[in-house]
């Protein structure tokens, strides 16, 4: 099993920034991709930004594209999210989610962390 707990929400003025994080423990070496979704209220939790575990390639969605960054801190198998540029728009709970070796799904789920941005 693996456990993912996030951290670093807050409040933050519209073009301010905040660097989420999300610590990955417990069986790390199946470890295939992590990703960031968020979800705003009254709608659909959406995909914000995936990395490999281990060859790093990274992925975003177009609406954070050039604002946001993925990273991993391999020492201590931390998962980062930087965002800048925020917009009021990038309001939502944040989850970091990962997926293991073998599954075609985001299998692990942190508890979320709210980001709010205030105009």
């Amino acid at each position: 099993q693996v456990q993912l707990v996030e951290s670093g929400g807050g409040l933050v003025q519209a073009g301010g920034s905040l660097r989420l994080s999300c610590a990955v423990s417990g069986r790390t070496s199946n470890m295939y991709a992590m990703s960031w979704f968020r979800q705003a209220p009254g709608k659909e939790r959406e995909f914000v930004a995936a990395r490999g575990w281990s060859d790093g390639s990274t992925y975003y969605a177009s609406s954070v594209r050039g604002r946001f960054t993925i990273s991993r801190d391999n020492a201590n198998n931390t998962v980062y999210l930087q965002m800048n540029s925020l917009k009021p728009e990038d309001t939502a709970v944040y989850y970091c989610a990962g997926q293991a070796v073998g599954d075609n799904k985001w299998k692990f789920w942190g508890q979320g962390t709210q980001v709010t941005v205030s105009s």
